[in-house]
């Protein structure tokens, strides 16, 4: 067990924390931004506003792992109710309950944000020693065969007999034991998560670390950032057992992609720009399962396997095709249809195989407030359309390459191809988001990092341009979609803001 305060453990009304740093969220950016910072010798206090969920207590049983890891037990939903958004709500954030995938941003997404945002030093020069010391304490290995399980050798099968590019994934994991069950949680502790890196290791440095605690506002004085004030609450039920003010010199904020903006909306600070919760994007996922003869038990074995880079192209449609399937339980969620008909499909869920189609797509949604929560609005693209009927067209292919009998597409109305020739019809199926089923798993975006402060809210420094003792290390600051899944390049930010504050206290703490 970690040394954390829980709710359970407060008994004050009130309680004040002094620091030279206080870190809001203990997900990749802020559990990275916490040890970084505290090995330097700083004083730090590290809020999450999940619970403390040791693995011990993790059972496997995706209802339950839901509930208690994720954002409104894995029911965020946009506005319109038509896209899924999933991020981790618990000690260590979207890191704990993540497939592992990890991926270095690609070397034209950072050529992109210097050359249209103004982004500087994060070449892909900057960031590979970054990079480099990441995956090694993260244990960052590509899959070896043991790793690739019956769903992955059949997509890399697949994609062999077209001719197409696959490779093994890369993970962060340790000697993974085969379970299959990322998304809720490893017991094992092999997945080398928030949890049992680099929160544990900021403890052992000296970082106070809070769980149940929602940040209600960040408090300034001029143009500084003064600290937070916040609310520990019983996560049992949402009731405040004590208000926590923390002063600090610097504040770093680490929510991720929706909550960050929330928080700097309800402390009404760092939007000059009126860019704070604009260009939300999402990497919106769609499944393609393929049913087939023999059986694949696809769930048997390490979540993500190989992953086709053939699209990752500008006159390809820029997406990635990964492999990965859960048990029964998660087919259940993205197989369409209703009733019998549903019922009927599962008993064939041991035949069958599931692929994700990630988009790179344009960033056109928002988070905002809205009665004083939380507001998503999110509506696809008229540019993203394509590449979804074209991601959707590659997964189908892949599969009747590799010997399926059917197919079954991302659709809320069951459509199923019979054979490869079929797979044409797809330039007919609806493209409404109502009509898909799309899931995210990689918000990112709503707090933009560039070099004007006109259309960005921080610089290349992580700073935000209007309160120079404010950073935010999270997805957030994406300036773009990264196409990717995002892990990777939130360590790597984060690890690169922490070696500027470092370099340069001054310019951060005052």
């Amino acid at each position: 067990m970690l040394n954390v305060t829980q709710a359970k453990d407060i008994k004050q009304s009130s309680v004040t924390e002094i620091a030279d740093v206080v870190v809001i969220g203990s997900g990749a950016g802020g559990a990275v931004m916490a040890y970084e910072l505290a090995n330097a010798g700083r004083r730090v206090v590290l809020l999450e506003a999940g619970p403390y969920v040791p693995s011990s207590e993790f059972n496997e049983k995706y209802a339950d792992m839901f509930e208690r890891l994720y954002v409104d037990g894995a029911g965020q939903t946009n506005a319109d109710g038509d896209l899924t958004i999933l991020q981790g709500r618990c000690l260590g954030g979207s890191t704990v309950v993540n497939a592992t995938a990890a991926f270095r941003t690609p070397s034209w997404i950072l050529k992109k944000w210097k050359t249209r945002h103004g982004v500087e030093g994060m070449a892909e020069a900057d960031l590979a020693p970054v990079f480099e010391k990441v995956e090694k304490r993260l244990s960052v290995h590509v899959n070896q065969p043991q790793e690739i399980n019956r769903n992955n050798l059949l997509m890399r099968e697949g994609c062999e007999k077209l001719g197409w590019s696959v490779k093994p994934m890369a993970r962060n994991i340790k000697n993974c034991s085969l379970a299959g069950y990322c998304i809720s949680g490893c017991r094992y502790d092999r997945k080398q998560s928030m949890l049992v890196t680099y929160v544990p290791w900021a403890i052992e440095k000296g970082a106070k670390v809070y769980t149940d605690t929602d940040v209600e506002q960040i408090t300034t004085k001029g143009s500084r950032a003064t600290g937070v004030i916040a609310k520990v609450r019983d996560p049992k039920n949402s009731r405040s057992v004590s208000r926590l003010t923390v002063r600090a010199r610097l504040v770093v904020l680490s929510a991720g992609a929706i909550q960050s903006p929330v928080v700097l909306l309800r402390s009404k600070i760092a939007d000059s720009s009126r860019m704070v919760g604009k260009n939300f994007a999402c990497h919106p996922s769609l499944a393609v399962q393929g049913i087939f003869d023999e059986v694949v038990t696809g769930w048997s074995g390490a979540l993500l396997g190989v992953y086709c880079d053939e699209f990752d192209h500008p006159g390809k449609g820029r997406f990635l095709l990964q492999g990965g399937a859960g048990d029964p339980y998660l087919f259940a969620q993205v197989l369409p249809g209703l009733g019998r008909e549903h019922a009927q499909m599962m008993t064939r869920v041991n035949h069958m195989t599931n692929l994700i189609g990630l988009i790179h797509d344009r960033n056109v949604g928002r988070v905002s407030l809205k009665d004083g929560v939380k507001h998503i609005e999110y509506r696809l693209a008229k540019e993203d359309k394509p590449r979804i009927r074209k991601a959707v067209k590659a997964g189908a292919r892949i599969w009747f390459a590799a010997g399926a009998k059917k197919v079954v597409l991302p659709t809320i109305k069951p459509i199923i191809l019979e054979s490869e020739k079929d797979v044409a019809a797809i330039n007919g199926m609806p493209m409404e988001p109502a009509d898909l089923r799309i899931t995210s798993y990689h918000p990112q975006g709503t707090c933009r990092m560039g070099g004007d402060p006109k259309t960005s809210v921080v610089n290349s420094r992580g700073q935000c341009h209007d309160v120079s003792n404010l950073v935010i290390a999270d997805a957030s600051v994406l300036p773009s979609s990264v196409m990717v899944n995002t892990q990777m390049t939130t360590y790597a930010i984060a690890t690169h803001f922490a070696n500027l504050i470092s370099a340069e206290p001054d310019r951060y703490l005052g």
